[in-house]
């Protein structure tokens, strides 16, 4: 296995020296759950391939929490050149996905003008999507700003965190009436996205659906998007069982706890939020406070030093197309088999896509329901929520939340609860007259 594995490493890392056209490189992204291994397999293809990692985290940009944000450790940033982390000012509120994309596109482009070979791992989804396709629309307030300017803290009007302030149905009603397309796409309880759309509205004077449906139209466009923005994209998916992976989480946590989780967010908290709290000003949403750690653990937090050690226990108890490139799977489940099912396969498929070859792999088939509904609205009368398409309701019922709400509910009444999930459906979203 040794012999194969320094035989599939040799012919990756002879490809940068030999190629020279840039487009016979690939940019190299690793997807996956939390506790599959990204960041290690990471780590090993860059070391071997003489890479560089190029982190899609939103929470990993910001300065500090660097354990409940599970950076990666100064030792491993030593061994193999990481860029995206610890950049922005944790209390800055409106560093968005174009900020990301601006820099991060910028640093790809320079990684394969110098022959070495971007690891994108993530992460975000949408921070990933950004760097693949063309999918993000520039708005007139995005150019008045550089993350420069972000970085640095500078104040700057943010018309989209102004929408967000109104309330959620007059929102998703101004949008129907503007965007009645992306109105009938987004719930009235979403208010980023729905605020989003409003401010593209204002600043370009074209509907959000209208500049998507221009960009799906260009050459090489395709339903997830506009057209790839790197020619040679090679996407590596780590999946395992999930009671593995519970198995897993839950000792991440027991770690991160025992590496000074609490000690780190008490920290931040007396640095950089205790003043955001006395003015009643914090917002969760937004940010790093984004980040588990400061909505669950408000409570713990705010105590401070004034209860108890065995309150703060108890405190701590209630928190806690053309366009679609070939995917390949990684089975992580067996850590023991990490070299053979993980590490082996990843080094010759990218030796294989660096030497301008097929991959003897074989990349997952995704299936796609030409009849699902990604506008139908449902109601879950167990949960008391509204899911927007066919596909988000099929994963809601099967969610640990909503399992646990319909035994709730057999529990209290056998007869009441059916065994279909219950539902209502809403074909059009919340239309009021003017």
């Amino acid at each position: 296995m040794a012999a194969a594995l320094m035989a599939a490493a040799n012919a990756a890392r002879a490809g940068p020296t030999t190629r020279a056209l840039r487009g016979s490189l690939p940019l190299v992204v690793i997807l996956g759950a939390t506790g599959t291994g990204k960041s290690k397999l990471a780590l090993q293809l860059g070391q071997r391939l003489g890479g560089e990692i190029v982190s899609a985290d939103s929470m990993q940009v910001y300065e500090g929490l660097n354990i409940i944000t599970n950076k990666v450790s100064p030792q491993e940033q030593r061994l193999c050149q990481h860029h995206m982390i610890s950049f922005v000012d944790p209390l800055v509120m409106n560093y968005t996905v174009v900020d990301f994309r601006n820099k991060a596109t910028a640093l790809i482009e320079d990684i394969f003008a110098r022959e070495k070979i971007p690891i994108v791992v993530g992460g975000t989804n949408y921070y990933i999507e950004s760097l693949l396709w063309k999918v993000l629309i520039n708005t007139k307030g995005e150019t008045l700003h550089s993350s420069k300017e972000i970085c640095k803290g500078e104040k700057v009007i943010d018309r989209k965190m102004e929408l967000e302030k109104m309330d959620g149905n007059e929102l998703h009603y101004q949008l129907s009436q503007v965007d009645p397309e992306m109105a009938a796409k987004l719930h009235p309880h979403d208010k980023r996205k729905v605020a989003r759309s409003l401010q593209v509205f204002e600043e370009t004077g074209i509907s959000h659906s209208e500049l998507l449906s221009r960009q799906h139209a260009e050459e090489g466009g395709g339903p997830l998007g506009g057209p790839l923005k790197f020619p040679n994209p090679c996407i590596f998916w780590l999946h395992a069982d999930q009671a593995v992976l519970d198995q897993r989480l839950d000792k991440r946590v027991d770690e991160m706890i025992a590496a000074g989780l609490l000690e780190e967010l008490k920290e931040f908290h007396r640095r950089y939020n205790r003043e955001k709290v006395a003015e009643n000003c914090q917002n969760y949403q937004h940010g790093i406070f984004q980040s588990i750690g400061f909505k669950e653990f408000h409570e713990y937090l705010i105590s401070d030093d004034q209860c108890s050690p065995e309150t703060s226990n108890l405190l701590l108890k209630k928190g806690p197309g053309p366009s679609v490139p070939p995917i390949y799977g990684l089975e992580v489940t067996d850590a023991l088999k990490w070299e053979e099912s993980v590490l082996g396969p990843a080094l010759q498929i990218v030796g294989s896509f660096i030497q301008g070859k097929q991959p003897v792999a074989t990349p997952i088939r995704l299936q796609y329901d030409v009849t699902e509904n990604k506008r139908s609205h449902h109601r879950c009368e167990l949960c008391d929520r509204i899911i927007i398409g066919d596909r988000e309701w099929a994963a809601h019922t099967k969610s640990k939340s909503h399992l646990y709400q319909l035994k709730k509910r057999r529990k209290l009444d056998p007869d009441a609860v059916a065994t279909s999930p219950s539902q209502s459906h809403y074909p059009e979203p919340d239309k009021r007259t003017p």
